[in-house]
């Protein structure tokens, strides 16, 4: 399917995914861990397109949700509540009816607070709440401080000791019921070793506690795996599930795993065109080529100074010159950057294609200076449809009034 062609029908800028990738990135996963009982659960907060959604519950995927409102989309694609789990450190009390009323999966807690709230919410709606204790294992991941979650100081989960502590409530409650061990520790990691640190640490609390007279029936290992954004190393996935399996050995528990960037990123691409190119007169000073995406609509590069591979969807005419430009948007921040320093040879209405954006992308935008979000574009073989369409200055209006 020729990007152009959805650039000519859908307009800029707009998010393109590919079903094909997202089915074969889940595919290989599940090829890998073959042999062990397990459960993929697909991170909503990587993207949560309802398209998307439907294309993981049609592979038969489950879910990791960090919200109501993430709960709600994947009802809305035809999800299974039993097969979603519920991770997040704030989780309010119509957030936890919501799930309760589903009949979730489980709930990952992440402190003593929260069970507490948890096991009152049960009550008073008599449903029982399946619960699993979010374990920070202060297990450094190797990756940006920013999506870095299994450190003590990390605000997620809760320590070894706590989670003891929280079991023993937990077992004592007519209204939790305990099911799984969890822990998350980070995105973005680069080797198998963080993980496996982390699932030995899961695994001596599974002995533990079968000690204390407390069993589990899942060890969730959360997600995390890298991707290729630029000329990283890749992924051994067959390392990390041979890793995993000799691991657990004969241990009857069943393995949930909680990939998001893994199973979307290289599935999408930010379309956008050059609007003006302003180029620079000195070494000192960068050229810019200004388009019309910006960083409310792909936030990564200045939040996370992530780097998103850039190509013109065309080839340029051999004789363009090639120079270093900074692709930047219009918003009125210098900080509003998608690309810096690359060797393009652009010109002004020429379509780009941003890399490697399927993920953290359209789910972090805004309308920070009152911009309308893009459109999104689902691709499978030949045919495309779009999956939401363009923002309207009327839609970003409808939600206010004035006052009098």
């Amino acid at each position: 399917m020729a990007l152009a062609a959805i650039a000519d029908r859908c307009g800029t800028p707009t998010y393109v995914y590919s079903r094909a990738h997202l089915a074969a990135q889940f595919r290989a996963m599940q090829t890998a861990l073959a042999g062990i009982d397990h459960l993929v659960c697909y991170a909503v907060k990587a993207n949560g397109n309802l398209a998307v959604l439907q294309s993981f519950v049609q592979l038969g995927a489950g879910f990791d949700i960090v919200s109501g409102g993430e709960l709600e989309r994947v009802l809305r694609a035809g999800g299974d509540p039993s097969r979603i789990v519920f991770s997040g450190v704030g989780k309010t009390e119509a957030e936890m009816d919501f799930a309760l009323k589903q009949n979730i999966l489980c709930f990952n807690v992440e402190s003593a607070s929260e069970l507490d709230r948890l096991e009152r919410r049960a009550r008073l709606l008599r449903k029982e709440a399946r619960v699993s204790v979010r374990v920070n294992p202060d297990i450094d991941a190797g990756t940006h401080p920013y999506i870095s979650t299994g450190l003590k100081k990390n605000k997620f989960g809760v320590s070894v000791g706590d989670a003891y502590a929280l079991y023993e409530v937990a077992a004592r409650s007519e209204w939790l019921r305990i099911t799984g061990l969890d822990c998350h520790i980070g995105s973005q990691i680069a080797g198998a070793a963080p993980f496996i640190a982390a699932l030995e640490s899961l695994l001596a609390m599974d002995d533990e506690l079968g000690r204390r007279g407390i069993d589990v029936h899942h060890i969730d290992i959360g997600g995390g795996l890298p991707v290729r954004y630029r000329d990283e190393p890749a992924f051994d996935l067959g390392d990390w599930a041979r890793s995993i399996r000799s691991r657990i050995g004969t241990r009857e528990r069943r393995l949930l795993v909680e990939p998001g960037r893994f199973l979307v990123a290289n599935a999408g691409v930010l379309l956008c065109r050059v609007e003006y190119l302003k180029p620079s007169d000195a070494l000192d000073r960068p050229s810019f080529a200004v388009v019309d995406a910006a960083m409310n609509d792909l936030i990564r590069p200045p939040l996370y100074q992530a780097w998103h591979e850039v190509a013109a969807v065309s080839d340029p005419p051999p004789d363009r010159p090639v120079g270093r430009w900074d692709v930047v948007g219009p918003v009125c921040e210098s900080g509003d950057f998608l690309a810096l320093d690359r060797e393009l040879a652009p010109a002004e209405g020429d379509l780009l294609a941003v890399l490697s954006a399927g993920a953290y992308g359209i789910v972090q935008s805004s309308n920070y200076n009152a911009r309308n979000r893009p459109a999104e574009v689902l691709v499978d073989g030949a045919k495309f449809w779009t999956v939401r369409r363009r923002e309207s200055v009327r839609d970003q209006l409808a939600l206010e009034s004035l006052p009098g």
